[in-house]
């Protein structure tokens, strides 16, 4: 069996969240790479607080009880929310629904004030992507095959 770790794409040292992975029918690792940007994981253990603070107010009167679903509605926004980006688009998840977007949908990608992404769809719209910062960008580069341009440089070819 391959060593998953040769697969991998290199975009920078810091990018956990990305995993390469080959596609189906013997593909080349390249055109199976794929990017998972999601609220990290230790979020949780400040749920868990939330709950463990909440847990004792709510038992004690009957009328409080509803408070334990702030808790478990942020686990699951934690556990729901993610975008994914293949080397046929994006797939941006939130907690109430899911919507997938092929890169020819796409006219780009636009940064807003606090750094966040949002794709401009052909009709002008913007869908924003959950957890995709300024930092990913690269990422989204390669994983797109060049479809949207990498604005860092990063990927550049040393001269």
């Amino acid at each position: 069996m391959a060593d998953d770790s040769t697969n991998q794409a290199a975009a920078t040292p810091r990018e956990s969240a990305q995993q390469a992975e080959p596609a189906a029918g013997g593909a080349t690792a390249d055109e199976g790479r794929r990017a998972i940007f999601r609220v990290p994981a230790t979020a949780m253990l400040a749920v868990l607080l939330l709950f463990v603070g909440v847990f004792p107010a709510a038992t004690a009167l009957p009328a409080l009880l509803p408070l334990l679903l702030i808790p478990i509605g942020l686990a699951l926004w934690v556990a729901r929310t993610r975008t994914t980006a293949t080397r046929d688009g994006i797939t941006v998840r939130t907690l109430f629904g899911k919507r997938e977007l092929p890169w020819e949908a796409l006219r780009g990608l636009s940064i807003t004030p606090k750094s966040k992404i949002e794709a401009v769809l052909s009709d002008g719209s913007k869908i924003a992507l959950p957890t995709v910062r300024t930092r990913h960008l690269p990422v989204l580069s390669l994983v797109s095959a060049g479809r949207l341009p990498d604005p860092s440089g990063l990927l550049d070819e040393p001269s």
